[in-house]
């Protein structure tokens, strides 16, 4: 249902994971993605954690789907000196081409416990139907 179009991007998301680069809004470092398809829709849950609601955007542009977030550093006042900063920081994006059998008018988020879970809705045309057969005598005709 979701379909890779540029091996070299992924190349790009490995190289930034292993280097521990915090992303820009220029250059946003990648998410990490599971996906998985139930009956009648498509699940895609995003790692975010750490991430405020608010600061994650979804878009859908034709079968393109992006999905953003910036996590910013915590820091309660000037006085704040780090000893120990391990956490990425920064902007973080994905993007996922669709397929023409997922319904991109019916996604849904929810964002719960550091997750972002996307429910994509499996289109009418793709899902499996039975097909009737009525015979007349010796012919058959087959109804869609």
């Amino acid at each position: 249902m979701l379909m890779r179009t540029d091996p070299f991007r992924e190349l790009d998301r490995l190289t930034q994971q292993f280097l521990g680069a915090n992303g820009t809004w220029s250059r946003p470092a990648p998410m990490p993605l599971d996906a998985y398809r139930t009956d009648d829709e498509y699940v895609m849950c995003f790692d975010l954690p750490g991430v405020d609601p608010e600061a994650i955007d979804i878009d859908v542009e034709r079968n393109m789907l992006t999905v953003k977030a910036e996590r910013r550093p915590r820091g309660d006042g000037d006085n704040v000196k780090w000893e120990l900063s391990e956490r990425p920081l920064g902007v973080f994006s994905r993007q996922v081409m669709l397929s023409d059998t997922l319904d991109p008018e019916g996604i849904s988020a929810d964002y719960d416990a550091g997750v972002l879970t996307l429910r994509i809705p499996v289109a009418e045309k793709a899902k499996p139907r039975k097909i009737a057969i009525s015979h007349r005598g010796d012919r058959k005709q087959i109804r869609a």
